[in-house]
């Protein structure tokens, strides 16, 4: 078994989450949201944000940890088990821009219920679910946007 751990982000800004579409070659097709791999020396907010900025060229803030996912996939050198740290992070812009490196062919911003069901995996779904519940929350009590 494989050990690795990636983090990433549920970015909203203005009500709207962002969303990476990726397409490898045709094996591997669909929305999801920002994420990669912790380099070394670098914290899980560290990456977060790395990743964030990097896949999809949006300038953030974490906003607070939302939780951990966890899931399998098979390589040549065997089965991956991957745990994923996620945060809520709120956007400066609705600006992104697909980093094509990494097959990324488009990228936006949409509202929640389309998110969710463009969303490809059931695991990300569930993270959104928890991080949209939490703006909602922010939002509420009137501190969404204010530095925590």
């Amino acid at each position: 078994m494989i050990e690795a751990t990636s983090c990433g982000g549920v970015v909203i800004f203005r009500g709207k989450i962002l969303l990476l579409y990726k397409n490898y070659r045709h094996k591997y097709e669909g929305w999801v949201l920002p994420k990669g791999t912790v380099e070394e020396g670098e914290s899980f907010k560290e990456t977060a944000l790395r990743e964030v900025r990097e896949e999809a060229g949006a300038i953030c803030t974490i906003v607070k940890y939302i939780d951990k996912s966890h899931y399998t996939f098979e390589v040549p050198e065997g089965v991956v088990s991957k745990n994923v740290h996620w945060y809520l992070m709120q956007s400066e812009s609705f600006y992104s821009k697909p980093q094509r490196e990494e097959f990324f062919q488009d990228s936006g911003y949409y509202k929640y219920h389309e998110a969710y069901h463009l969303l490809r995996f059931s695991n990300e779904r569930k993270i959104l679910e928890q991080a949209y519940e939490e703006y909602q929350q922010l939002r509420k009590y009137k501190m969404w946007g204010r530095k925590m």
